[in-house]
């Protein structure tokens, strides 16, 4: 059975929720949460970034924002929605486009405008310790812990690690988690989202509301984006079998354990166990 709203983390959706000028609402609305009193956004543009650079990196879940707070001041969003290899090695590339792009001809004093660069992720990126955070917020320290650099600032949404229910969201910023965590499993509107910024999220998100062209291009790019789950799932569980068949091997080794013991703190089959202890007596 099909969905009745988009995924937000397939390319298509992501942009359609957060990359068009018909929506510009919804996403002054989103980062409004995520972005400090001092940078609460007054006007937005979208750069093209398919015009601006020279080099090929795949740009196309990744949206160039240029933002007027609104006590005038300009800065700069970087968007992305990524499940990609060496994460953390593109989010540092991808800020360096908005930071050479600032650069003037002529005199100029090197002075750069605030780059936030904020990532929704349907992933957790990093060490064991931080997957109980929903967000992380990344500076550039000192070896005291102490900002050296408060212009550029990374913000991530483990999105796997939001886990409240409709009955416990307290904040709007709660409520728009809540909408892309779920938004593709939802049958109608819940009643805590009815108030017009996130009936007009719906809206935009209803798979019935778009056009032949459009619906082609949100499964093509639902497939891609299953594709690469997949791909992703694969590699966890042979990452996983092949720490089980280390450990298996060493408790074999030591002789301590009789094979239905290892079997049990190791979790897998007897037989298996059985023929991997053949396979070292060889």
């Amino acid at each position: 059975m099909q969905s009745r709203y988009i995924n937000p983390y397939t390319d298509f959706g992501f942009k359609k929720l957060f990359g068009e000028e018909a929506n510009k609402d919804l996403l002054v609305d989103f980062l409004n949460q995520l972005l400090p009193d001092k940078h609460q956004i007054k006007e937005l543009s979208f750069q093209n970034t398919e015009q601006l650079h020279d080099i090929s990196v795949d740009r196309k879940a990744i949206f160039d924002i240029h933002c007027i707070s609104k006590t005038g001041e300009r800065f700069i969003v970087e968007m992305q929605k990524a499940k990609i290899k060496f994460f953390k090695d593109r989010a540092l590339f991808y800020t360096t486009f908005p930071i050479k792009e600032q650069a003037k001809k002529g005199d100029w004093n090197f002075r750069l405008d605030q780059i936030y660069y904020i990532a929704i992720l349907d992933f957790f990126y990093d060490e064991e310790e931080e997957k109980a955070k929903v967000r992380r917020e990344v500076e550039l320290k000192d070896q005291d812990c102490k900002v050296f650099y408060d212009k550029l600032q990374y913000i991530f949404l483990q999105m796997p690690a939001f886990n409240k229910k409709e009955h416990e969201l307290k904040t709007h910023y709660d409520k728009w988690l809540y909408f892309l965590k779920n938004l593709e499993d939802f049958d109608d509107i819940p009643t805590i989202l009815r108030e017009p910024i996130f009936e007009k999220a719906f809206k935009t998100a209803e798979i019935a509301n778009l056009n032949k062209k459009e619906f082609d291009r949100y499964e093509k790019s639902r497939l891609s984006y299953l594709e690469l789950v997949n791909v992703v799932k694969t590699g966890e569980e042979e990452a996983l079998l092949k720490g089980e068949l280390r450990m298996t091997k060493e408790l074999i080794k030591q002789n301590i354990l009789t094979d239905e013991q290892i079997a049990q703190v190791v979790n897998i089959p007897l037989e298996k166990i059985q023929g991997i202890r053949k396979g070292l007596s060889k």
